[in-house]
């Protein structure tokens, strides 16, 4: 039961956009740019860091659909349950769990993160601008997950309402809502 009087049937961060609209744009542009727009990271591999840093949060809306978005993205939603089982056996490169580590450090205190983890992400190949993007989707997410768990926002269970979601932000983005279906097929 959501904590302030949002709209009912409307799912996670969808709920605080609709009851603060002037909110959505700029969260969503935040997002657009961090996960879809060109990058030297794939969208999946920052799908992959924003559904990590959401695990670690325990905001189940924000992780399943970015674990979603990810698993459209790399065609192989074993790899992002790989990552959130442990990413450092995770078939994922030498230079992402290297950022992995750096995400969860944020996640927990910025201040976690040293001079070590950031070279050691450089010996992996890792750009300053990754480095950059990394922490800056795993702030982001931190953000977004204590909005939606914060709000005690409506969380749907439905796994299938989720890939659909995934799909159509995998190929489309965030800057342009993607309406989550009706309460009554989200829970089925």
């Amino acid at each position: 039961m959501p904590h302030i009087n949002l709209p009912d049937g409307v799912p996670g961060i969808v709920s605080g956009f609709a009851f603060r609209p002037e909110t959505e744009k700029p969260m969503r542009e935040l997002a657009h740019i961090l996960l879809h727009e060109p990058n030297s990271l794939t969208p999946g591999e920052r799908e992959l860091i924003a559904a990590h840093v959401s695990a670690r949060n325990r905001c189940h809306f924000c992780y399943a659909s970015h674990a979603a978005v990810a698993s459209a993205h790399l065609r192989d939603p074993q790899i992002v349950e790989k990552v959130q089982s442990d990413f450092l056996l995770a078939p994922v490169s030498p230079k992402m769990k290297a950022l992995l580590s750096i995400a969860g450090k944020v996640q927990q205190d910025g201040k976690l993160v040293t001079a070590a983890d950031v070279q050691t992400a450089r010996r992996h190949g890792a750009t300053d601008l990754e480095i950059h993007d990394t922490v800056l989707i795993a702030a982001a997410f931190s953000m977004y997950n204590r909005y939606v768990d914060g709000l005690g926002t409506w969380q749907p269970d439905n796994p299938e309402m989720y890939a659909q979601m995934g799909e159509a932000l995998a190929e489309h983005g965030y800057r342009d809502p993607v309406q989550p279906p009706p309460r009554e097929q989200a829970t089925r």
